[in-house]
């Protein structure tokens, strides 16, 4: 799934190529990728300028001339392209949005799971998903003491606090690997254990990560592209994630894969003690 690095990395190669233009139609070859109403998502959305490409975590947010924004959300495989309205259709097109100077947006998805919405705009994080999420690395609202009172309120295991999105905005499996091997976390630990310190420590490596895959254009492991079709680069740097098996960077001691929660999670035994 593209995690917050990897929709920002979207978001930058998006906008140029569609802010400033205007819809002309929509059609839509899977309805159910429109959370709302369909109809009212394609009639609503004629006329409209594109005014800006913005970011909530994983979230993507089209800016629309008439106060309105479609909220996208790419799921486990969703990728935008530029293209012509007259090109072939993949059979995994499933939203093509036609401009007025004759270029086209599509929406690809392998597996059907991403979502769109449109809503007023400013209401976004009332009415859609983003209601639910914690606070973004490297913003105002992540701040050592918030997250460390956050954890506290969370008596599951840390990988799981950190994938639920509710604490934490934008990380998913690669990331949250990473950063716990970076601190000496184990990922069984219970969130609300954790010392300020080791708090700290996982603070600063968030955001440091985060920081870092987006200069390197997120990570492509399986499928991830950006608007230009490009791969990703932080898959260069991965320490643990993927390296199951292999000596652990650190200390030699060999990498060990668990399920947490049901998700593949790579650790060091050694580094990373419960």
């Amino acid at each position: 799934m593209p995690e917050m690095p990897e929709v920002e990395t979207v978001r930058r190669t998006l906008t140029p190529l569609i802010v400033g233009k205007t819809i002309e139609k929509v059609k839509l070859w899977y309805p159910k990728i429109i959370a709302s109403d369909p109809k009212a998502f394609q009639t609503n959305l004629i006329g409209q300028k594109i005014v800006a490409v913005d970011r909530y975590a994983k979230f993507l947010l089209i800016r629309l001339s008439k106060e309105q924004t479609i909220v996208s959300h790419l799921r486990m495989e969703g990728k935008y392209r530029l293209t012509t309205p007259e090109m072939p259709k993949d059979k995994h097109d499933h939203v093509q949005f036609t401009f007025t100077d004759g270029t086209a947006l599509r929406y690809n998805d392998v597996r059907k799971f991403g979502r769109m919405e449109l809503v007023e705009t400013g209401t976004e994080k009332t009415t859609t998903g983003i209601a639910k999420l914690g606070s973004e690395p490297n913003s105002v609202d992540f701040s050592v003491a918030k997250f460390y009172q956050a954890l506290q309120r969370k008596h599951k295991n840390i990988k799981s606090t950190l994938l639920d999105q509710t604490v934490v905005a934008g990380l998913g499996n690669i990331y949250v690997d990473e950063t716990l091997w970076q601190s000496k976390i184990h990922p069984l630990t219970p969130a609300n254990k954790l010392s300020k310190a080791r708090v700290k420590m996982l603070h600063d490596n968030i955001n440091q990560t985060i920081t870092l895959a987006i200069a390197k254009k997120g990570t492509t492991v399986h499928t991830y592209l950006d608007a230009n079709g490009d791969s990703g680069h932080y898959q260069e740097l991965l320490q643990v994630y993927g390296h199951a098996g292999e000596p652990c960077q650190r200390c030699g001691t060999t990498l060990e894969k668990i399920k947490v929660n049901g998700r593949g999670t790579t650790f060091c035994p050694r580094c990373q003690r419960l």
